[in-house]
């Protein structure tokens, strides 16, 4: 058991790749994550099965994609229609399996795969909500192992004090694996600390690109638009908000130093999908149009991956990855990997990528990612993106490809160019075989209307503007 790594996982909202220092953004300040990056592993090209929350952290809780776990977008909790949802409560998740093998488990922040108030089995320690994620500051309500509790500040302060005394009370004859996840970086993008948000109001965010909504993409259901103060505003807090987030991670790693834990604790950081603020005139993720969409900015995620006793510092890792992949790897780091009936009950397209994490170059690896949301399926190589749609309520809507080398800001959908025809087939074929490999007919997003409900109407196959 001593030779086994903690596991910190930090899996934060809405948290685009784009807006971190390590991954090339001039203005914002992240001093935490660069030192993850130099410490550990960038990757590069990491990316989420979906691009909107719920499915995406029940993709990385389960390693399974939303045509198997069965959640396909955000789940309105407070709802009716949210507490219906069955989430992913009688299903085998990554702290089940750890705790198996001896860890001891923490549930901190958000959870999002259905009834978040209930303590869900895999968990010791649960503080997650009690009813909704918002404000990010003021009065809010957290389940404390199931217990309502009344908070009035800064929720990620709380989150942050929950995890340091999880540390600090927890077995230290054992592993732990603890799960902490903020929620700054989704909107409403205010009330972020004024300290923070004042030295961004002089900022150019010159990073953003200045885009229209191409309509390739159908209809924009969530633009950039409005007054340019108030967008400049908006766009001070996310950034003063990824700054918070990092502060607050890097409370935890100094717990961790100061008691000389820190060389074997493997960490993680990393976001449930990308957002956009500006780029492609759009505002939001995957939902920000009608269709969904899959566009780099909804799609990409950072994630920096730092083990002092395990790992080499200043890695930069090409693989393309996603939240399946980094259960797998997770599950190797830990020797937790499921035994065969298991394994295969669960079924999960993920793959290991710790000896990438290492530096084997000589490990294979796909050369291929995909993704789906809903009625939509993505697969992405490194020169072309194919989405395939399927029927919904609101419609049929059609194919689109983009060349990512032509068209990196996916303009023009080459889908009827018979120029790339031998690509259309051949990544059509690909993303129905990976597909039928693993979906489960009852959960599938082809048949979206047989679906449980997510929420009221706020689903993008549900939608019309």
């Amino acid at each position: 058991m001593a030779d086994r790594p903690n596991l910190l996982v930090f899996l934060t909202d809405d948290h685009a790749q784009w807006a971190a220092r390590c991954y090339g953004n001039r203005e914002i300040s992240t001093p935490t994550m660069d030192y993850l990056a130099k410490s550990g592993v960038r990757l590069a090209n990491a990316f989420t099965v979906t691009p909107v929350c719920s499915p995406a952290r029940a993709s990385f809780f389960t390693g399974r994609l939303p045509s198997q776990h069965g959640i396909h977008d955000w789940i309105h909790e407070p709802s009716e229609i949210g507490r219906r949802h069955p989430g992913i409560k009688d299903q085998v998740n990554i702290g089940m399996l750890l705790q198996a093998t001896g860890y001891q488990t923490a549930m901190i922040g958000k959870w999002h795969c259905g009834h978040s108030w209930e303590p869900h089995p895999g968990f010791d320690r649960w503080f997650s909500y009690g009813s909704f994620q918002y404000p990010h500051k003021g009065e809010i309500s957290f389940s404390d192992q199931g217990k309502i509790a009344a908070y009035n500040g800064y929720q990620s302060v709380a989150f942050t004090d929950k995890a340091i005394e999880y540390i600090r009370q927890r077995d230290k004859q054992r592993p732990f694996f603890l799960f902490v996840s903020f929620v700054n970086t989704h909107t409403p993008h205010t009330l972020q600390p004024e300290r923070l948000v004042e030295p961004y109001r002089n900022a150019t965010f010159s990073d953003i690109p200045l885009e229209r909504f191409a309509e390739c993409h159908g209809k924009a259901s969530f633009a950039w638009s409005g007054d340019p103060q108030t967008m400049k505003e908006s766009l001070a807090q996310y950034y003063a908000a990824v700054s918070f987030i990092d502060d607050q991670v890097g409370r935890i790693l100094d717990e961790l130093d100061g008691a000389d834990e820190l060389n074997n604790t493997l960490i993680v950081y990393t976001s449930d999908h990308g957002h956009m603020n500006g780029h492609h005139g759009l505002h939001t993720k995957g939902n920000a149009t009608i269709p969904q969409n899959f566009l780099e900015e909804s799609i990409r995620v950072p994630c920096l991956i730092s083990w002092r006793d395990g790992l080499p510092a200043g890695l930069v890792c090409e693989a393309l990855a996603d939240q399946c992949d980094l259960y797998a790897t997770l599950l190797d780091a830990a020797g937790a990997v499921p035994e065969e009936t298991l394994s295969k009950t669960i079924n999960s397209p993920g793959a290991s990528y710790l000896s990438l994490l290492k530096g084997d170059r000589g490990t294979s690896w796909r050369d291929t990612i995909f993704g789906e949301y809903g009625n939509a399926r993505m697969i992405r190589s490194a020169t072309c993106k194919l989405i395939q749609r399927y029927p919904g309520p609101n419609g049929h809507y059609p194919d689109e490809l983009y060349d990512l080398i032509e068209s990196p800001r996916e303009r023009t959908n080459c889908i009827a160019d018979t120029r790339y025809q031998s690509e259309v087939v051949d990544l059509s074929n690909r993303l129905q075989n990976y597909f039928s490999k693993y979906e489960i007919p009852k959960h599938s997003g082809r048949e979206i209307e047989k679906q449980p409900r997510c929420n009221s109407n706020a689903e993008p196959w549900v939608k019309t503007q």
